[in-house]
């Protein structure tokens, strides 16, 4: 679906208020079609960014695991190998 949304969950520390933020402001862009909304639809579009953002904070409440929480550095660094190696693989 859409890059910039990330796993949420499972992480230690967890994911922060603004990160969810981030997710929920994505994830309504994708829905709508809008990077910034009009004058008119700004409300809805605000409105739809909070709820989503409180249903995401309810869901990652309530998901339970028994797997050990991740390393936010060590997926950071397993992202950035990944995309190196995509990148090598287009310029060769």
């Amino acid at each position: 679906m859409c890059r910039k949304i990330r796993t949420l969950y499972n992480f230690k520390p967890p994911a922060t208020d603004e990160e969810v933020r981030a997710a929920s402001l994505q994830f309504v862009r994708k829905v709508s079609g809008y990077r910034t909304p009009s004058k008119v639809n700004e409300g809805a579009f605000e409105r739809a960014v909070h709820e989503v953002s409180e249903a995401v904070h309810a869901l990652l409440d309530s998901l339970v695991t028994n797997a050990p929480a991740r390393d936010r550095e060590k997926e950071a660094e397993k992202a950035r190998a990944r995309a190196r190696k995509r990148y090598q693989q287009q310029a060769g």
